[in-house]
């Protein structure tokens, strides 16, 4: 579904709004790094240092901004980037680089 310009301008606040805290953002590049398999919530709590309850509410945000995939693997719960929508995230953030610049742009 195509969002129009208003939609996508919210949709990308929300998504700066959950990076916009020091421990989302720890836990995102931690996840970028990990790659398309993600890491244990365990692991991610173990190497960041983060309580499990805030770790969870984090994870909570970044997943409602589109930013994480969560997912069951037996017992565990794997957590990775959402690299489609980082990438649609910078796409829109530098689309339109210097539009307004003489001699620049299309």
């Amino acid at each position: 579904m195509e969002m129009d310009a208003d939609e996508r301008e919210t949709v990308t606040a929300m998504m700066l709004s959950a990076l916009g805290n020091e421990s989302r953002l720890r836990i995102y590049k931690l996840l970028v790094r990990a790659g398309f398999d993600g890491l244990n919530v365990g692991d991610i709590q173990e190497r960041l240092k983060i309580p499990a309850s805030t770790l969870s509410h984090h994870i909570a945000t970044l997943r409602h901004a589109g930013l994480v995939i969560q997912r069951r693997e037996g017992r565990g719960i794997l957590v990775s980037a959402g690299y489609e929508t980082m990438a649609n995230l910078i796409t829109y953030l530098t689309e339109e680089c210097c539009a307004d610049v003489e001699g620049w742009g299309a």
